[in-house]
């Protein structure tokens, strides 16, 4: 057993809200950064929420937008309030605030929409060893976004499993268009509710994006010299998946510069399809030395 998880902790937990009133729901997070909820996380419980507003069962995920606007703190209760901006023939739009004491720390769009199949083509998955080849990679250890994240509140490796795939064989099976291919799941069994695991690949798409940005600076070194913040986040889903099976995220980034850089991902299942694609701008701030 993993001496530093609760045994009682489930991961379906980090994504519990309470209802408080018909579009206002209430939830709490870990932290991400010293004092600060988890960016990954305060996406994934707003997009919760907008998802228990839509009442049409056969509209899923589309898309969401979101701003970090403030840091949250972990140690008070955020605020959710959903706003049903419409609810059309084939798709529902809902804006998210995500409040505490008064101050809106984040907001966010999302488009639930019903499947219409229709011309398809997808990018191909790159070339990779499978998870099974690759070694695991413990979000408790150092990595490029810190120091011992186990102080910070991440996932213990029981909860979430990551599986890094060596830098060298990422640029050779890519030509050298990809920073850094991760291997993700979530560990338990999740309910089949599909918005569970669209919130769950939301919740882990923030926690390496960053890194990708640094990874052709020098990775964990460069870390120290920089204060890092998420500042947007927008996802698109593209197919059906479950987030407790192995899914391969693939990263690079094509600019930083100004004191922003930028992220891009795709999700692939294990076979191949692309479920997921992500692009985040971080702040790349200099320390004062």
């Amino acid at each position: 057993m993993d001496v530093h998880k609760d045994p009682d902790e489930h991961f379906i937990e980090r994504l519990s809200l309470e209802r408080v009133d018909r579009d206002i729901f209430t939830g709490q997070c870990h932290a991400g950064a010293p004092l600060r909820a988890f960016g990954g996380q305060v996406a994934a419980q707003a997009l919760i929420a907008a998802g228990r507003t839509v009442e049409e069962p056969d509209r899923a995920v589309h898309s969401l937008h979101g701003y970090f606007l403030r840091a949250g703190r972990t140690n008070d209760p955020i605020v959710y309030l959903v706003e049903r901006v419409r609810d059309g023939r084939s798709f529902s739009t809902r804006r998210v605030k995500a409040i505490q004491y008064g101050e809106t720390i984040f907001t966010m769009s999302a488009s639930f929409a019903i499947d219409e199949p229709t011309l398809s083509h997808q990018a191909a998955a790159p070339d990779v060893p499978g998870p099974d080849e690759v070694p695991d990679f413990d979000l408790l250890d150092d990595d490029e976004s810190g120091p011992r994240t186990r102080d910070q509140g991440f996932p213990a490796h029981a909860l979430l499993q990551r599986k890094l795939v060596d830098t060298e064989v990422v640029a050779q099976a890519t030509g050298g268009t990809a920073t850094r291919v991760a291997w993700t799941r979530v560990t338990e069994k999740l309910p089949d509710d599909p918005l569970i695991h669209v919130c769950a690949l939301t919740y882990f798409s923030d926690l390496t994006l960053i890194g990708a940005i640094l990874e052709p600076h020098g990775g964990r070194a460069v870390h120290q010299e920089l204060d890092l913040a998420s500042l947007d986040h927008a996802m698109w889903f593209h197919a059906p998946f479950r987030a407790d099976e192995w899914t391969m995220f693939v990263l690079d980034s094509p600019v930083a510069s100004r004191g922003h850089g930028l992220a891009r991902g795709e999700f692939y299942r294990a076979d191949g399809t692309l479920i997921a694609s992500v692009v985040q701008e971080a702040l790349l701030r200099r320390r004062p030395t």
